[in-house]
């Protein structure tokens, strides 16, 4: 009897242990959870506003807790990596915005589907293609001279229907929603249907037609038009002395297609040996218009071309007061006056 009691006190102490272990166990993989669940869905980015993350096809984890970290001020990292470890998926390419008290889990999600957020690309009227080269690969995941090269390649500018001298004439300002990870082909066939659309609306085609130029010819002389002036509504003045000229095959004579063929963009002052430059784009030497666009125009100065103002002048000169304006001319006769003046004005100041 008294081996049988001793035997079952240490059954029972034993079994007490062993519920006793069992209750902790139990206990910390409850709190354990409850720690991991929280860590996985509780608010745990805290930018100051919206914040972006950019994966691009060569980036590792690493560089992805360091963007968590720095760009969505991660409170912790701790749920990402067990969410890493059990869903054990990749990250697609793209820009995934993190707002403000965004779980893990919702942001994980967002680059697991790819669930981007398009960026909002403003083309400008902008001189120079490797400009927008620039420009393209500070706004999306490309590489500016890349797009460089494929901007002066013949046979890519072939591709949309243009040569490398009137391929500015592709793309229209505005500001465009577009994926930050959009290859370059897939930006060029969405300018292609954003130019069709420009073109189809408002009547531009008609007037284009009624003015016997193609759409690249618009542009191009919309160009010269944005060079010559700044103050908008004189464009359609301007215009219509260029056209003016053309029905009357006179050359153009314009000074931005000069300072375009000496690739001297700070040019402030086109001199006699400016003039004399052998160039397709010198429109003193050369009847008509230049090969292609001296930039992309802005919308008010194709709008300024297809709906040009009726007049017979055939000159204009920059105002000696340097307002922006200009003063008009019928004949060279009153040309060379207001030349005159401003030659002097240009003297006074010492601009060279």
């Amino acid at each position: 009897m008294l081996t049988m009691s001793v035997c079952v006190f240490v059954m029972t102490k034993t079994t007490k242990h062993v519920l006793i272990a069992i209750a902790v166990f139990l206990g910390l993989g409850i709190l354990t959870t409850l720690w991991a669940v929280h860590e996985i869905l509780s608010p745990n980015f805290h930018p100051d506003q919206k914040a972006y993350i950019y994966i691009r096809p060569e980036t590792n984890e690493a560089a992805i807790l360091d963007q968590l970290r720095t760009n969505g001020r991660a409170r912790s990292l701790v749920g990402w990596k067990l969410l890493r470890m059990i869903v054990g998926c990749t990250p697609r390419t793209g820009r995934y915005a993190i707002e403000p008290d965004d779980a893990t889990l919702t942001v994980l999600r967002r680059l697991r589907n790819g669930q981007q957020e398009p960026v909002q690309l403003t083309l400008p009227s902008i001189r120079r293609l490797h400009r927008l080269a620039g420009l393209l690969s500070q706004k999306l995941m490309l590489d500016s001279a890349t797009v460089a090269d494929a901007f002066s390649d013949s046979c890519f500018a072939a591709q949309w229907g243009y040569t490398c001298s009137t391929l500015p004439a592709l793309f229209i300002p505005n500001t465009y929603e577009i994926y930050w990870n959009t290859p370059l082909e897939t930006f060029m066939q969405r300018m292609q249907r954003e130019n069709k659309r420009f073109w189809e609306s408002e009547g531009r085609d008609a007037a284009a037609k009624a003015l016997g130029l193609s759409r690249e010819e618009v542009i191009t002389l919309a160009s010269i038009v944005d060079e010559e002036t700044a103050y908008t509504p004189e464009k359609p003045r301007i215009a219509g002395v260029y056209l003016n000229r053309l029905k009357q095959q006179m050359p153009l004579q314009a000074d931005p297609t000069v300072k375009f063929a000496t690739g001297n963009d700070t040019l402030r002052r086109i001199l006699g040996h400016h003039l004399r430059l052998q160039s397709p784009y010198n429109t003193y030497i050369n009847k008509g218009l230049p090969p292609g666009p001296i930039r992309i125009p802005s919308v008010a100065g194709i709008d300024a071309v297809l709906r040009a103002e009726r007049h017979d002048f055939l000159y204009f000169c920059a105002k000696e007061d340097f307002s922006g304006s200009h003063n008009f001319a019928r004949n060279f006769a009153e040309h060379k006056q207001n030349a005159r003046r401003y030659q002097r004005a240009l003297n006074t100041r010492g601009i060279k």
